[in-house]
């Protein structure tokens, strides 16, 4: 979509927040907050070479919520005609009056409001066609299924183009909107040993860019190399080992502290991190960074999505929990001051030890390198971890065979407390970006 294109669908989409505003006033109601989220995009994926299939999309709606005395009432519209948006508010305004009084609800605070919107150059428009996709997806295939002979199949290539379009307006006077895009690639291919044993790996990439996104040979050809390594995979007999974490496997640990110390959460008192604020949580060389504003950053926003303006902040500085992640409702309920966590968190940076990843696996010595997790098995409200996991054994820092069919159990107290280092060679492909985390002794359940 071009420039003038998209500042006219964004002013449109502007208009038809103040329109809902504007009724929602003549209706009486004491507050009011409205959203609109706008996408468009192009995806296409592949199998063993050929196209399979080609989806456009083009969506969005109009949600309004009303407060009329304590009250909170809910409704939304595809249909952005001014009689279909005044409909939407009068079915909002009459199911406030039929809920029950909440008195922690209502609009964020006034004062907490965005007044500067910076430009995070989150926007780059390319017009794609679904040959070039394909092509690029293809390519991918085409690398994995070049890399070994061992891989034998393929389940799939995928390339995809997004655009969006946010906008949000509440009682307060805020109204503001703001543009983004999003492109990437994936490959999954399958492999398969002399005993016709089977394994599967992906890769991916990912930018607000497009040229950006790294090469499809390279995506294609790490999927092969990772799953041609998960080949010939052993079980091992119980016992305990340090765990060194992939990346990505650390991506998730940490999702679980974001579970933990997230407002909703803590007013349910179902965490394992109730009051656990200014506390030592992780080693004191260990620090998470929030950067809202990085220019072109995956999880960058000038505001929540309740208008709050987001800053940095340290979410844990020196190993201590420095806040938690509070939304207006959530912060009230605790009698806590918001934290602009609505909607989610913004490009979180984990502090590293200066070695790399094969760095960390030489110091590890014997251990296991886990590249997968399974199953749900994580209890929130004791810390309790247990799941399915499979990697690589170690010793004396070197690699000897992957291993697959095993639990990897702990809490995740001890697990935050006991990392011993982190990669400084970061995956910046999501919110959180952080290298691989070297893990004191787990248990580990095999044979």
């Amino acid at each position: 979509m071009s420039s003038n294109n998209i500042e006219h669908e964004l002013g449109a989409l502007k208009e038809a927040v103040a329109m809902a505003l504007d009724y929602a006033r003549e209706q009486g109601t004491s507050d009011a907050e409205v959203a609109i989220s706008k996408q468009q995009g192009l995806s296409v994926s592949t199998r063993l070479k050929e196209v399979e299939t080609v989806e456009f999309n083009k969506d969005g709606a109009l949600g309004i919520t009303v407060y009329r005395d304590g009250r909170k009432g809910n409704s939304s519209t595809s249909d952005l005609s001014p009689e279909a948006i005044r409909q939407a508010v009068q079915a909002a305004n009459d199911i406030a009056r039929f809920t029950g009084e909440d008195s922690f609800s209502g609009l964020a605070d006034k004062e907490l409001m965005a007044t500067d919107i910076p430009d995070l150059d989150l926007y780059h428009p390319e017009t794609l066609l679904p040959e070039t996709l394909a092509e690029l997806a293809i390519a991918a295939e085409e690398a994995a299924l070049g890399a070994d002979a061992r891989i034998t199949n393929s389940d799939g290539a995928s390339a995809n183009a997004h655009t969006g379009i946010k906008v949000y307006g509440n009682s307060h006077g805020f109204l503001n909107g703001y543009c983004s895009s999003r492109y990437s690639l994936s490959c999954v291919v399958i492999g398969e040993d002399e005993q016709g044993n089977m394994q599967r790996d992906y890769d991916y990439t990912v930018s607000r860019k497009y040229h950006e996104l790294a090469p499809a040979a390279h995506i294609g050809a790490k999927a092969a190399m990772k799953t041609v390594g998960r080949l010939g995979g052993r079980k091992i007999a119980t016992t305990k080992l340090p765990v060194l974490l992939s990346p990505e496997i650390s991506t998730g640990l940490m999702g679980h502290l974001i579970s933990a110390i997230s407002g909703s959460s803590l007013y349910r008192k179902s965490s394992f991190l109730q009051d656990s604020l200014g506390t030592q949580l992780f080693p004191d060389w260990f620090g998470i960074a929030e950067q809202p504003h990085l220019l072109a950053g995956l999880s960058s926003a000038p505001y929540d999505s309740e208008g709050v303006a987001t800053r940095d902040r340290a979410i844990i500085n020196d190993g201590l929990l420095e806040t938690y992640l509070l939304t207006s409702y959530s912060a009230r309920k605790l009698g806590m001051k918001n934290t602009g966590h609505a909607g989610g968190i913004y490009n979180w940076t984990v502090s590293d030890s200066g070695q790399t990843f094969d760095e960390l696996v030489k110091v590890m010595g014997t251990g296991l390198i886990v590249t997968e997790v399974m199953g749900q098995g994580v209890n929130m409200v004791t810390g309790d971890y247990s799941r399915g996991a499979a990697g690589f054994y170690v010793e004396n820092g070197e690699i000897l065979y992957p291993v697959e069919e095993i639990t990897m159990a702990g809490n995740l107290r001890d697990m935050f407390r006991n990392i011993q280092a982190v990669a400084c060679d970061r995956d910046y492909r999501s919110a959180i970006r952080t290298g691989g985390m070297l893990l004191d002794q787990m248990k580990i359940a095999g044979n």
